[in-house]
């Protein structure tokens, strides 16, 4: 368990802040009506909640990724937009600067990431280059101490509430010429469009990032020149194990829903398909199992590219599955766009696509097992 700086253990205070935080806002943030991005940010770092995987003297909880899937699962459980915000800025929005930062880039941000002071995004994804990270366009020129930046990221979640974009560009040929850069929200030349409206997670903001003339100091380039793809490929294993945990607790919603509903009816004599029920459990179960072992792999240092693509092509697919099962089984109440079975439906599909298609995920799975 994580280190406890409130007083209260880290379960109780992931249950309080679902219940007192989340639960409240999660009709409003499925209608996109809810508190921006930053907002629930700035509530978890009340809580304690927004620096999981920081450590203490950086200002965080100090945790494991067995602590950051148990709080995203949670999370998800009671709305998948306040989920996805928190992941990402959890996991590929300030993992990176964990793992690759130095001494004072992690000084500059780290606090703020983790006291919810700060928002974190990651820009990686073009509209260009879809799953193909290499076919970036954006690029990075050397001037001086400084790299001017320009080029614009697609699909980016945060996109205009964000403080703090890790960035990736171009700054030589092939995947050995990406760079990544720590790039601030106020500088001039950073600009997003509008979010976007999507089938689903309404509540999260997701758009494109414009990057016009940005001139960046040297000292915030993440890592060494070039390792840009190794900086973005290590954000997404251990991100896509937080995005397994979203697609299990939205999967696991998805199953209360029709619980409820099946419940309901069976008490007023009707007939229940305990088949449809059975699976959606053991879909759900088995999910949840793949995550907490991939989690469990990134706590241990070892290698988690094969596990976090086979945790999150499962968990997905899972997820979307279960979703529709109970759309099936709480029909016709469920042709509601506000019933809580449509609502998950919704943000299901999502899951199947960021943080790397499930397309994607069979490629990186096969290509293991073919290579190894």
């Amino acid at each position: 368990m994580s280190t406890d700086i409130s007083g209260t253990g880290l379960a109780g205070r992931i249950a309080g802040f679902v219940d007192d935080v989340i639960t409240p806002i999660a009709p409003a943030m499925a209608r996109g009506e809810g508190p921006s991005p930053r907002r629930i940010v700035e509530a978890a770092g009340e809580a304690g909640l927004a620096g999981i995987l920081t450590p203490a003297s950086f200002g965080g909880a100090g945790g494991t990724h067995r602590d950051f899937i148990q709080f995203i699962e949670s999370v998800a459980r009671a709305d998948a937009s306040c989920a996805v915000i928190l992941d990402v800025h959890l996991s590929v929005g300030t993992e990176p600067l964990l793992i690759f930062g130095n001494d004072d880039q992690k000084s500059r941000y780290l606090r703020k990431l983790a006291g919810g002071e700060w928002l974190a995004a990651f820009a990686l994804t073009e509209a260009g280059g879809g799953s193909d990270a290499v076919a970036m366009r954006t690029r990075a020129v050397c001037d001086g101490d400084t790299y001017v930046l320009d080029g614009a990221k697609a699909f980016i979640t945060g996109a205009g509430d964000a403080d703090l974009y890790i960035v990736m560009a171009r700054t030589g040929d092939g995947a050995r010429g990406i760079s990544a850069f720590l790039v601030e929200a106020a500088w001039p030349g950073v600009s997003a469009g509008a979010p976007l409206a999507k089938m689903g997670l309404h509540g999260s903001w997701t758009g494109e990032l414009v990057l016009d003339g940005v001139r960046v100091p040297a000292a915030n380039r993440l890592g060494d020149e070039g390792v840009g793809f190794t900086v973005a490929m290590s954000a997404l294993d251990s991100g896509r194990v937080g995005i397994s945990a979203q697609a299990v607790g939205i999967a696991q919603a998805a199953l209360d829903a029709a619980l409820e509903t099946s419940r309901r009816r069976a008490g007023a004599g009707s007939a229940v398909d305990v088949t449809a029920i059975a699976d959606m459990e053991v879909l759900t179960a088995a999910a949840r199992q793949l995550t907490r072992y991939a989690a469990a792999l990134v706590d241990a240092g070892g290698r988690v590219t094969l596990d976090a693509a086979i945790a999150k092509l499962y968990a997905t697919d899972a997820c979307v599955a279960v979703a529709q099962s109970a759309v099936d089984l709480c029909a016709p109440e469920s042709g509601s766009d506000s019933h809580p079975a449509a609502v998950r439906f919704r943000d299901a599909k999502a899951c199947q696509i960021y943080e790397g298609t499930n397309q994607i995920q069979r490629v990186v799975i096969a290509r293991h097992l073919l290579t190894d």
